[in-house]
């Protein structure tokens, strides 16, 4: 989820910080699964993330996460800005544009990317899309459609179920697999709560046959208010 870090800057100078919240949260994951396919070599990562919100429903971020692609590219880096509004009793919106970014050599920011996303919610079921017209720098558009639907169990455990297809508009520019340029994920993660943090394990896993293994996930967070 990602950019935008000026359009967030002037969201923050025109917003009146009497009514502001911010938060921070920091994550450890066993893995860093971007849709089902691991940015860490199925290795673990550190994660962190800064969030600004307004009563009138603006809010604004930064997120950054340790990567490895097998090269010399090591931290991405994303921004965000959106807007969350309740459409009526039943149904909530939640519409943004996002950026990615990654650091570590020159060309590593050839892969930079915008992403436009909207997220619907309706009780415990979500439908969420996102659209980038230039993925990771490739020059071909491309979409995520994600449904996912949540159990409540009690006060402090849920168990999210879902599934998501990536999908890329020109196989000529960016494919997944040869001859494949779409995949479906899916995951089943129970979260729950536990002395001020935030947990879920769950196992995840995709349709493609060069990466995308099941894999079992396990995460801790925690957020801090202020």
């Amino acid at each position: 989820m990602k950019k935008r870090l000026l359009l967030a800057t002037t969201l923050l100078t025109i917003s009146s910080s009497a009514f502001a919240d911010w938060s921070s949260t920091a994550t450890l994951v066993s893995d860093y699964l971007f849709n089902g396919v691991s940015q860490t070599d199925e290795g673990p990562a550190i994660q962190g993330s800064i969030d600004w919100s307004d009563q009138s429903g603006w809010y604004a971020g930064g997120w950054a996460s340790n990567i490895d692609f097998g090269d010399d590219t090591k931290i991405e880096a994303d921004g965000y800005v959106g807007y969350y509004t309740a459409i009526n009793e039943a149904v909530n919106l939640d519409a943004g544009i996002a950026h990615y970014t990654y650091h570590g050599e020159d060309y590593s920011s050839d892969g930079n990317y915008s992403e436009l996303y909207t997220k619907w919610n309706f009780g415990a079921t979500d439908l969420n899309i996102w659209y980038a017209w230039d993925y990771f720098g490739t020059g071909a558009g491309h979409y995520v459609v994600m449904l996912n639907h949540t159990f409540t169990i009690n006060d402090d455990v849920s168990v999210l179920v879902g599934v998501d297809k990536s999908a890329s508009l020109d196989g000529d520019k960016f494919s997944w697999e040869s001859g494949d340029k779409d995949y479906i994920h899916w995951q089943v993660t129970s979260q729950f709560s536990a002395s001020g943090f935030d947990f879920s394990l769950g196992v995840q896993g995709t349709d493609l046959d060069t990466y995308g293994d099941t894999t079992l996930l396990f995460t801790v967070g925690r957020t801090f208010n202020f």
